[in-house]
C-alpha cells in the first residue's frame, strides 16, 4: 500500500514517525476525515480550514493549500488504484524534546492515507439504523472548542461500550455530557426535527463542530427550514419526529430506532426515513456529486 508523506507519494513502510515525535508522545497533532465523489474530494476548503485554525491554536506551523492537497490526493489515489476513497489527512506536531514545548512546533509531518470508500447498502438511508445511549459520557474539550485531534480516547471508550452492548449491526453510539445534555455521536453529529423545525446540540456543549453537520445546517436553511441550536436531553429526541447522524463519509443517515440504557427499544418516525432527512440527503449528495463545492 501506498501512503503520503509530507507531499510525497511513497510504500507505507517508508514513511516513519519518530519516536520523539510530540504527536505520538503527547497527542499533539490533529486530523480530518473526508471522501471522494468521483475522485473529487468534498468540502476540502471547509476541512483544511479546521485543520489549520486548529493546528494554529496548538502553535503547530502549518497552512494547508487545497490545490496542492488535491494533486497529493489524486497521485495517492492513482499509486493505490482507487476511483473514490475515504481519506484521512493528519498533521502531527513533529520531532521535538523529551518534555512539554517551549516555542512552536516548526516542522510538523504530513501523512495522507487512502482506503476504498465503505459501500453501506441503499437501505441505510431508508431503513435507517439504531442510536444507543451510552455511559460513556463526552469529555470536555481541552480548549475553547473540541478539536479533532490525536488524542482520540474518549470516542474509543465508547465504541469498546458499544461493541459489548451487541447492539444491531451498523449501530451508532450516542454520548451525553456531563450535566445530561445531548452531545453527539461516537463519530457523528445528532439531529432531530418536531414541527417543522431542526435541532442540533450546541458546539458548547463540546461537540466537535463537524463539517457536514454546518453544510446540513445551510442546506435547511437555505430550503426555509428553520434550525435551532441548544441544549437538549434524550427526552427530547425520543419525542422527535425524526432523528438523523451526520458525518463526512456517511453522508447523512436517518435513525429509526432509539435504546436507552435499559436496553428497551423505540421506533422513530414509523420506522423508515423521514421528509426531512430525505430532503436535506437529496440536496447534500446533489451538489457533492456535481462538485459543487461550497
Amino acid at each position: 500500500m501506498n501512503v503520503g508523506w509530507n507531499g510525497t507519494v511513497r510504500p507505507a513502510e517508508e514513511a516513519v514517525i519518530s519516536v520523539f515525535d510530540h504527536g505520538f508522545l503527547y497527542g499533539m497533532g490533529l486530523f480530518e476525515t473526508f471522501r471522494t465523489y468521483e475522485g473529487r474530494p468534498h468540502l476540502l476548503e471547509r476541512h483544511l480550514k479546521r485543520l489549520s485554525d486548529g493546528c494554529r491554536s496548538l502553535g503547530i506551523v502549518y497552512d494547508a493549500d487545497a490545490n496542492a492537497v488535491r494533486k497529493w490526493l489524486s497521485d495517492l489515489m492513482e499509486a493505490n488504484d482507487l476511483n473514490d476513497a475515504y481519506v484521512r489527512l493528519t498533521v502531527t506536531a513533529g520531532v521535538g524534546e523529551l518534555g512539554l514545548p517551549s516555542s512552536d512546533y516548526t516542522k510538523p509531518d504530513s501523512l495522507l492515507l487512502v482506503k476504498p470508500l465503505p459501500s453501506p447498502p441503499a437501505r441505510l438511508y431508508t431503513e435507517g439504523r439504531e442510536l444507543v445511549l451510552l455511559k460513556t459520557r463526552r469529555n470536555t474539550p481541552e480548549g475553547e472548542i473540541r478539536l479533532k485531534s490525536l488524542h482520540y480516547m474518549n470516542n474509543i471508550i465508547a465504541k469498546r461500550e458499544l461493541l459489548e452492548l451487541a447492539a444491531a449491526p451498523g449501530a451508532e453510539g450516542l454520548m451525553l455530557t456531563r450535566e445530561g445534555w445531548l452531545a453527539e455521536g461516537i463519530v457523528s453529529n445528532v439531529f432531530f426535527a418536531r414541527e417543522g423545525t431542526i435541532y442540533t446540540p450546541s458546539v458548547a456543549t463540546g461537540i466537535l463542530p463537524g463539517v457536514t453537520r454546518a453544510r446540513i445546517i445551510e442546506l435547511a436553511q437555505a430550503a426555509g427550514i428553520e434550525v435551532q441550536e441548544g441544549l437538549y436531553t434524550w427526552n427530547d429526541l425520543i419525542t422527535a419526529e425524526e432523528v438523523w447522524v451526520t458525518n463526512s463519509i456517511q453522508e447523512l443517515v436517518p435513525v429509526t430506532t432509539l435504546r436507552n440504557l435499559e436496553g428497551n427499544k423505540l421506533a422513530v418516525g414509523g420506522g423508515t426515513a423521514g421528509p426531512v432527512s430525505k430532503k436535506l440527503l437529496a440536496a447534500y449528495r446533489e451538489e457533492a456529486v456535481f462538485g459543487r463545492d461550497v
